[in-house]
């Protein structure tokens, strides 16, 4: 018996946890930064303008976001490339411009959105100057996913993702009325009226957001370069079964956790500011002040915390999707377990995406409003992104014989569909 095969046969078999967490990586990281300081803005408003009468929108949105999810992740984990790359091979330039152009700019503004939500909560926590707040949280992004090893920087935003237990602390400090919660979760209340459309919306484009279908999907194609034992489907279709498997898990397991975040702090903000008459928070540290003399100190300061926990999980993968669909656009070497000397400019792609977030928090941009239209563009750009998307894997030029079919193409197409009918609605407010 070999030395290798020896220490095979006695390393320790790994217990049902230890399994189960190897197994969940892209779509529980994707979920978790889903709801960053921007989306807990989108949340608290949401909660603080409609009330428990909004909840149903999280179980309504789990089943499309998981599903759009999947096939993001399928995608390029069958291909070994992302979204962009495979719209560079594929489609024609200016379609591939038109997509990715507004990806970068929508996630600059969103992690300007973020920087400064983290800075104002930190200020609330130990007082100080929120411009050094924003340059240290912006640095320390940088430089952790431009230094850090790619297994361990994925390790590292895995235990990230508990930060968002705060909001279900936060929720229990909360006195929810549980009956209406529930009433609110199963009955949906639809107003027609342009700020009803305009916070759907934002909540759709915060929980069906283009950057995580960017990241889950570069993520799938970086582990295959990453991982030798794994090769994309097309050069090695018998890896598919378990591939699929633990993608749907992985995917399942990350929306649900999302989900259920978003829903703490909806009924958070519905239990204490709509029940108090405010019906206007317009973003997360502006949330977490207000929960103090309502809530008390112990919900303010995981509130606050969490804001800052979120924040440092979501914009390294903002301003990673962004390089991505950039660099694949461009045709660079790319990828995030690459030695930054040898993905020069995908990593400068990182750092400017940071850099440009940075400068619009001292731009006259007012980042108040940042937080919540993030939401809104995001939404309108995601429904170009997502039909694109449903055509691609539907081509077997593209995904061989792993086209999407069946009740998940069913649902991707109604996930486009109700993200193009919200976005249709809110324009036709505006202009009625």
């Amino acid at each position: 018996m070999s030395k290798l095969e020896s220490k095979r046969e006695h390393a320790p078999v790994p217990g049902p946890f230890a399994r189960f967490a190897r197994v969940l990586g892209p779509g529980l990281i994707t979920g978790a930064s889903d709801d960053d300081p921007s989306g807990i803005g989108t949340y608290s408003q949401a909660g603080a303008q409609l009330g428990f009468g909004i909840g149903w929108t999280m179980l309504m949105t789990y089943p499309l976001m998981a599903a759009i999810q999947e096939i993001s992740a399928r995608l390029g984990r069958t291909t070994g490339h992302g979204i962009a790359g495979n719209l560079c091979w594929h489609y024609p330039n200016w379609l591939l411009q038109v997509i990715v152009t507004p990806l970068f700019l929508a996630n600059a503004i969103n992690i300007g959105a973020d920087l400064s939500a983290m800075a104002d909560a930190t200020k609330l926590l130990i007082g100080g100057r929120s411009f050094l707040y924003v340059v240290g949280y912006g640095t320390a992004c940088v430089v952790g996913i431009v230094f850090t090893n790619y297994d361990r920087y994925v390790m590292v935003l895995k235990w990230m993702t508990l930060s968002l237990f705060a909001y279900v602390a936060a929720l229990f400090a909360a006195h929810v009325h549980w009956g209406e919660a529930l009433s609110g979760l199963l009955v949906p209340r639809i107003t027609w009226s342009a700020d009803f459309f305009t916070t759907l919306v934002a909540i759709l484009g915060t929980t069906i957001s283009p950057y995580l279908f960017f990241w889950q999907a570069s993520q799938e194609a970086e582990d295959v370069k990453a991982n030798h034992a794994r090769k994309p489907l097309l050069r090695a279709p018998k890896q598919a079964r378990n591939a699929f498997e633990r993608i749907r898990a992985d995917t399942l397991v990350g929306m649900a956790f999302s989900n259920l975040i978003a829903l703490a702090i909806i009924l958070t903000a519905a239990a204490t500011f709509n029940k108090a008459g405010i019906t206007s928070v317009e973003t997360s540290a502006q949330a977490a002040e207000a929960l103090k003399p309502i809530a008390g100190e112990f919900a303010f300061i995981v509130f606050a915390l969490g804001i800052v926990g979120t924040g440092l999980l979501a914009i390294p993968i903002l301003a990673g999707s962004a390089a991505y669909a950039i660099g694949e656009a461009c045709k660079w070497p790319i990828g995030l377990s690459r030695h930054p000397d040898k993905a020069v400019a995908f990593y400068s792609t990182v750092t400017a995406a940071a850099i440009l977030g940075v400068a619009i928090t001292l731009s006259p941009i007012d980042p108040i409003k940042a937080l919540y239209w993030t939401a809104v563009i995001n939404g309108v750009v995601a429904v170009p992104v997502m039909t694109v998307m449903m055509l691609m894997t539907a081509q077997p030029r593209i995904m061989g014989k792993f086209v999407i079919s069946g009740w998940l193409r069913w649902l991707g197409w109604a996930s486009t569909l109700a993200m193009a009918a919200c976005v249709i609605g809110m324009i036709v407010n505006w202009f009625g």
